[in-house]
């Protein structure tokens, strides 16, 4: 079965029909369709033009089976081969890595992170969790730029924090789509849209009464010092017990 005949069913539940029964209807780009699917809210749609660019994909062939294919289902460029059935898969899961991996490189370009910042202050990437930090908008961000070591993660620019995302469905994204730079490149780029910094925190409190940072040490220590005397007591009354009984058989 042709490649492109493959994809193209996918797609073909994205198709905008028209208001009009006699309107003409268009196939959705593959860029277009991956973005809007439920779990990669993340992505932005990443330029033709620059994936069209060899000098942006060098290294990348080595990365990722089904190079070729790969990228020619990610253009919409038609295969006049076929491929086995077993492979149609393969090439699919090959195209998502493919379009991540360029996706991660582009978002740091001008472009990109002009699309990125939209999503942000849309806050599309969803909110801090942290109480103090007043539903800051935050930002996918990888901890590892090796594929399959981590998933995306968020960042928060105002508690400088990385939290899980909610969803489950953002869960399994692996971070290297977005990489380590990117959240910290935005805001080299746009410090403007950089929030305050140091928000306030927390601090416990017992009866209204705020605990010194070195309270539970000092907690901690003394009760420890007690344990060790009950112990050294308890051993004591043994042999005192020993001792007792060993007289009283004399």
């Amino acid at each position: 079965m042709p490649l492109q005949f493959e994809r193209t069913s996918k797609m073909a539940m994205l198709r905008d029909a028209g208001n009009s029964s006699d309107s003409t209807s268009e196939e959705v780009s593959w860029i277009a369709w991956f973005c809007s699917l439920r779990g990669n809210e993340f992505f932005c749609e990443v330029d033709e033009p620059y994936i069209q660019d060899k000098f942006n994909l060098t290294g990348l062939s080595d990365m990722v089976p089904h190079y070729r294919h790969a990228l020619d289902m990610i253009l919409d460029f038609e295969h006049e081969d076929e491929l086995p059935d077993d492979q149609i898969q393969d090439v699919e899961q090959a195209a998502e890595a493919l379009y991540g991996l360029i996706h991660s490189r582009f978002i740091l370009t001008n472009r990109g992170l002009q699309k990125m910042l939209d999503k942000f202050l849309a806050q599309d990437f969803g909110q801090c969790p942290r109480y103090h930090c007043e539903g800051q908008a935050v930002l996918p961000i990888g901890l590892s730029d090796i594929p399959g070591e981590a998933t995306v993660q968020l960042f928060c620019p105002t508690c400088n924090d990385v939290y899980k995302p909610r969803a489950s469905r953002h869960q399994h994204t692996d971070g290297v789509y977005f990489g380590t730079t990117f959240p910290h490149m935005l805001f080299a780029v746009h410090p403007e849209f950089r929030p305050p910094q140091n928000p306030p925190k927390y601090e416990p409190a017992i009866y209204g009464f705020k605990l010194h940072s070195s309270a539970y040490k000092v907690m901690a220590e003394r009760r420890e010092r007690e344990r060790q005397a009950e112990s050294e007591l308890a051993q004591m009354r043994m042999k005192q017990r020993a001792l007792a009984a060993g007289a009283a058989a004399q």
